[in-house]
């Protein structure tokens, strides 16, 4: 709680030192010849590198070769474990290298890249915070509690009036270690991270199949295609739109839907929970096969490709092939099986990788 109420407040101080910069959304429409997807990623480098040269996209210098090949990776590359600075500034390398080569590789935008944007930082790592460390950010802790400093204790006053000034102070030095302020500014909408995780889709058809996080739902059929879902999601992760009515928090929303692979009681009220948070009232949806079949046809798709939602043995294919699962637990935190799909002449190929030492 003192992590998230402090994480808040430096979102909002660190936000007073950074500049604007726009940024437009990317939808890719098309793809021909070979694509590898890969799911969540959460922090670990070395599967990740594992699972690019398994696929033959990358050489032993982490370089691209995968030619005219198109990489989706499917969200979710942060939290849970130390390193994804590593895979992102790894990925946003790729992008030009295998622009250069022919190839394509597109990132989608997943929960966990929405929830550091707007300063939920319940899953974040410590490591993660490590990795913005440098020499100067000692000083950058003391300057923005000299310069902030009275608005924190005034907040934080308001939940804990017992507390002194001096223990508010060591409590907030204690839960903003080096580096923070700094993952806070990079991942703001207008910092470095921030503004790529806005540039990035979150759905996209690639021939005939569909790419998403999480899911779609049948009420997304109606909202207009899928640019208009791509430019919601881009502009409420631009305004860090993170209340409950966003898009980037809605249990029938592309990044954090699991009612294609799931139902049950517990899901059902954080839907109606939702719906009631906004004034709506929660509808009767069709079962899985059907809205399966309705999402598909509205889309002009043949199949939809997902993360978020595990399945540690490995790449599930289920429905007639309509709907395939490639979250596997990449990262070592869930230790699931490594792995990657390939899609070639609309056939799917499931790749299971070793798992290295790294």
């Amino acid at each position: 709680m003192v992590l998230r109420l402090w994480s808040r407040l430096l979102l909002f101080a660190s936000a007073l030192m950074l500049a604007a910069s726009p940024s437009a959304a990317q939808t890719a429409a098309s793809a021909s010849g070979r694509i590898v997807a890969v799911g969540d990623l959460h922090g670990d480098y070395g599967a990740w590198i594992d699972i690019a040269r398994d696929a033959g996209l990358i050489d032993k210098k982490d370089r691209w070769t995968g030619g005219n090949t198109t990489l989706v990776q499917t969200g979710d590359i942060v939290d849970r474990g130390p390193d994804s600075l590593q895979i992102i500034r790894h990925l946003r390398k790729l992008e030009k290298e295998a622009g250069a080569a022919g190839g394509r590789v597109i990132v989608l935008v997943g929960n966990h890249e929405a929830m550091n944007v707007t300063g939920d930082l319940r899953y974040v790592d410590p490591g993660e915070f490590a990795a913005f460390r440098d020499g100067h950010s000692e000083a950058f802790r003391r300057a923005a509690w000299d310069a902030n400093g009275k608005l924190f204790i005034a907040n934080y006053k308001l939940k804990h009036p017992e507390m002194s000034d001096k223990d508010i102070r060591e409590a907030w030095f204690a839960a903003t270690p080096p580096g923070m302020l700094e993952h806070q500014r990079a991942w703001a909408p207008d910092g470095d991270i921030g503004r790529w995780v806005a540039s990035l889709p979150a759905v996209v058809k690639l021939g005939d199949t569909l790419f998403v996080h999480g899911g779609l739902s049948a009420p997304y059929t109606a909202m207009g295609g899928i640019d208009e879902i791509n430019r919601r999601v881009s502009l409420a992760i631009k305004a860090r739109d993170g209340s409950p009515a966003s898009i980037l928090n809605d249990p029938l929303g592309p990044l954090w839907y699991r009612g294609l692979v799931t139902r049950g009681a517990a899901f059902e009220s954080e839907v109606a929970a939702a719906a009631a948070a906004t004034g709506a009232v929660a509808r009767p949806r069709p079962p899985i096969e059907q809205e399966l079949g309705l999402v598909l046809t509205a889309f002009g798709a043949r199949r939809i490709v997902i993360g978020h939602t595990p399945n540690l043995p490995g790449i599930a294919i289920t429905h007639g092939g309509r709907l395939v699962r490639i979250d596997t637990g990449n990262s070592s935190y869930y230790n699931g099986q490594p792995s990657w799909l390939e899609i070639t002449g609309g056939q799917l190929a499931p790749h299971n990788v070793a798992r290295s030492s790294k």
